[in-house]
């Protein structure tokens, strides 16, 4: 794991534009703080530079930016190859007289492109991974990115037009520590941060700055003679969903035996380090899960860290502190409060380099930066298990919400959200236990908001993973007629994928949720630490599987309350008592609603204050003042919309954008 940057700049002398590598590299020291190297090639203005995080192969051998064995090849690498070892000994076993320097499955990779060419190499390594591979015969440069989006990457121009210059990275303050750099701001990608929380790829918060796709590379050849480039999709997560669905099994029993058999030799691949190694443990399913397999194959505790709240509706930590206990593992918890939270959100505009808005940012860093002062350097989480197996609630009721809400009249629609919003969250939430839902006044409110646009599934989708009915018109900045909606989403919300709803809305939450939310908030809480996460449930092998397992495999209606994950349940009552696991979902809530009503109001104020954000010119000031003053009197709960505001309040004011 680390973090690498890079340039063409024809105009920079060599000296010169080695020392500009390795300041962009810099400015992710945190992503890589055991080492700094750089390879240039003058000639053609071509360098770059790597921070480094050992996790294997801790020596020397294992520096980058490393050469391949031929010479040809040179790559900076951020990520980890788990089946490395599998393809060292196929190439051995095929003859080929390589003389390895060390063990990093970095130096792996760079001769199996050698040995195998470079898309081959790509279709046969498991794993989490961006990397910048130059070719020097060809003068050619390969920018890719790892399946699902794990690592991130950045790419675009910058500069004046006498020095234009092609950046890359693998984190935006890389892109902008390049002394030319003077790209303005993406407002399309402002209007996904309010209505979504996350800035989508291929998108980024600057103009002509871009993510690369997930399942993607790029090539790029010399001489540069444009700026649009065209990324070539190496693994379609579109054609494995679909091929799955086309395949389906027919029996529960062999599902789930195939399924643990999967899940343990993935577990096993990723427990491969030259480092401490731990989990993180919600209580919840997915983690559980993780933890039960790892512990499983472990002769001696392994260690498990949970965060908790103060706040009882919120605080997930006894769940987990039950499930450690029964899996006997060394658990660590820690409690995050809103002092905790007002220490933390000034760093938020560094740890996340572009402007980020998914609340549980804050106890993600905190959690992650537990496990990283303990020792560790690594930890195995349960993400993706939601989005593959049928987790979230929206899930659950989204048919049953439609099927019933379809056959109102919309003025009637309205007048029933209406109604809704009439009764305080707190009144709403003493009804929890009736309909087994946790945060149950939160989640109506958002609902019955909704009530007064959705008027189709594509609408009560969008509707669910969205805070604002309209971004742009919180906007005071022309969007020029531009979509906001995320690349994964601009496509027809058809049934191309499925014929149900449910699953064409997990589709479209691994193809953007996943990737641009809950992967980016682990991948840059976690690097601002120095420490490696790592995704079981993402092996490629298990996602295939996944959509070849009939919807009503993953969700079942039990006691009339509807259950996700079944398959996955059904192999951790194996490990853990169904007692212990069997409770509502809540997922990584946070009580901004309340902190902002009471010791995070001063700081909230200041960012909201209408004069600034009139000087500033990005958004509409009343707007704002209207949703705190509601939010503050407790009219409704607007912490979702004040959220996003807020972080791009504080991103701009610590970026010094005026």
């Amino acid at each position: 794991m680390c973090g690498f940057a890079g340039v063409f700049s024809i105009n920079t002398n060599g000296n010169e534009l080695e020392k500009l590598a390795k300041k962009m590299a810099s400015s992710c020291f945190h992503r890589g703080p055991d080492g700094l190297g750089c390879w240039s090639d003058p000639s053609v203005g071509f360098a770059f530079a790597h921070q480094r995080l050992a996790i294997l192969d801790l020596s020397v051998a294992g520096n980058q930016p490393m050469i391949s064995n031929s010479g040809r090849y040179v790559i900076a690498f951020n990520g980890e190859i788990y089946n490395h070892k599998l393809i060292r000994k196929n190439i051995n076993k095929l003859g080929f007289n390589i003389s390895w320097k060390g063990n990093s499955d970095t130096e792996t990779l760079l001769n199996a492109i050698q040995v195998y060419g470079f898309e081959k190499a790509l279709d046969l390594i498991t794993g989490m991974f961006a990397f910048a591979l130059w070719d020097r015969k060809n003068k050619k440069l390969y920018l890719t990115r790892d399946r699902f989006g794990e690592k991130p990457l950045y790419f675009g121009f910058s500069g004046e037009a006498s020095n234009r210059s092609f950046l890359f990275g693998s984190d935006i303050a890389c892109l902008k520590a390049w002394d030319g750099f003077n790209n303005s701001i993406n407002n399309k990608a402002l209007s996904q941060l309010f209505a979504f929380g996350v800035i989508s790829a291929p998108d980024s918060i600057f103009n002509n700055i871009f993510q690369l796709l997930p399942g993607h590379y790029l090539s790029i050849a010399l001489p540069i003679l444009s700026e649009e480039f065209e990324s070539h999709e190496w693994w379609s997560i579109n054609e494995t969903m679909e091929s799955g669905l086309r395949n389906q099994f027919d029996n529960e029993d062999e599902v789930i035996l195939e399924l643990e058999l999967l899940l343990k030799k993935s577990i096993n691949q990723q427990t491969i380090s030259d480092v401490p190694l731990g989990a993180f443990l919600s209580g919840g399913i997915d983690s559980s899960l993780i933890c039960a397999l790892l512990q499983s194959q472990s002769t001696k505790p392994i260690k498990t860290f949970t965060i908790g709240f103060e706040e009882s509706n919120f605080n997930e930590a006894p769940f987990a502190g039950k499930v450690a206990r029964h899996l006997g593992t060394d658990h660590s918890e820690t409690i995050l409060t809103a002092s905790d939270a007002q220490k933390l959100i000034p760093n938020l505009s560094s740890i996340y380099s572009e402007p980020f808005a998914d609340s549980s940012q804050l106890p993600t860093y905190l959690l992650c930066k537990e496990t990283r002062e303990s020792g560790l350097k690594v930890a195995l989480s349960g993400d993706g298990g939601d989005e593959i197996f049928g987790g979230y609630n929206r899930y659950f009721w989204s048919n049953r919400i439609w099927d019933k809400f379809a056959l109102l009249p919309f003025p009637l629609r309205k007048l029933i959200g209406k109604l809704i919003l009439k009764f305080p969250i707190e009144f709403i939430d003493k009804f929890e236990n009736n309909v087994n839902i946790n945060q149950l006044g939160h989640k109506a409110h958002k609902l019955a908001t909704r009530f007064k646009y959705v008027s189709s599934e594509k609408d009560l989708y969008l509707s669910l993973i969205s805070e604002w009915e309209d971004s742009s018109n919180l906007l005071n900045v022309d969007l020029n007629n531009s979509n906001y909606l995320p690349l994964s989403l601009k496509y027809e919300f058809s049934q191309h994928i499925s014929n149900d709803l449910i699953s064409r809305m997990m589709a479209y939450d691994t193809l953007n949720y996943l990737p641009n939310d809950i992967l980016t908030k682990v991948d840059r809480a976690s690097m601002a630490v120095s420490l490696e996460t790592r995704a079981p449930f993402l092996d490629h092998s298990i996602f295939e599987l996944a959509w070849r397992i009939p919807l009503s495999m993953k969700i079942k209606k039990n006691n009339n309350q509807y259950l996700g994950k079944h398959v996955l349940r059904k192999i951790l009552y194996k490990y853990v008592p169904q007692k212990l696991i069997d409770r509502p979902k809540t997922g990584f809530g946070m009580p901004i609603g309340q902190w902002l009503r009471g010791p995070l109001k001063e700081w909230a104020e200041d960012y909201l204050s209408p004069s600034l954000i009139e000087r500033q010119g990005y958004l509409k000031p009343e707007l704002i003042t209207k949703l705190w003053n509601e939010h503050i009197s407790m009219k409704y709960d607007h912490s979702g919309k004040l959220w996003s505001v807020l972080m791009w309040q504080s991103w701009q004011f610590h970026q010094k954008i005026n």
